[in-house]
C-alpha cells in the first residue's frame, strides 16, 4: 500500500524509503501538503515506458491513408417529420 512522505522525512530516510518501494509498491513524496512525485520500482518504470513504445510503434506500423480517397454521397438525405 502507498504511504505519502514528506519531502524532509523522504530525504533524510531515503534508504527507507527504497525499501518501502520495494515492498509495499510506489511511494508517494508531498511538498507542503501536495503531492509532488511519486518513487517506483526501476521494473516498473521499464514497462511502462515499454508500453509507451509499443504503443508508438503501433501507430507508426499502421495504415499508410496519404492517397486514400473519401468520396461523399451526393444523395439528398431523407427529410424526417418529428411529432
Amino acid at each position: 500500500m502507498s504511504q505519502t512522505w514528506q519531502l524532509q522525512q523522504a530525504k533524510q530516510r531515503f534508504s527507507e524509503l527504497i525499501r518501502a518501494v520495494q515492498t509495499e509498491g510506489p511511494q508517494i513524496v508531498s511538498r507542503h501538503g501536495r503531492e509532488v512525485a511519486i518513487v517506483i520500482e526501476i521494473e516498473d518504470y521499464h514497462r511502462m515506458r515499454a508500453d509507451d513504445d509499443d504503443f508508438k510503434e503501433f501507430l507508426v506500423a499502421g495504415p499508410d491513408f496519404t492517397d486514400l480517397e473519401i468520396v461523399r454521397d451526393q444523395a439528398a438525405t431523407p427529410r424526417i417529420e418529428l411529432e
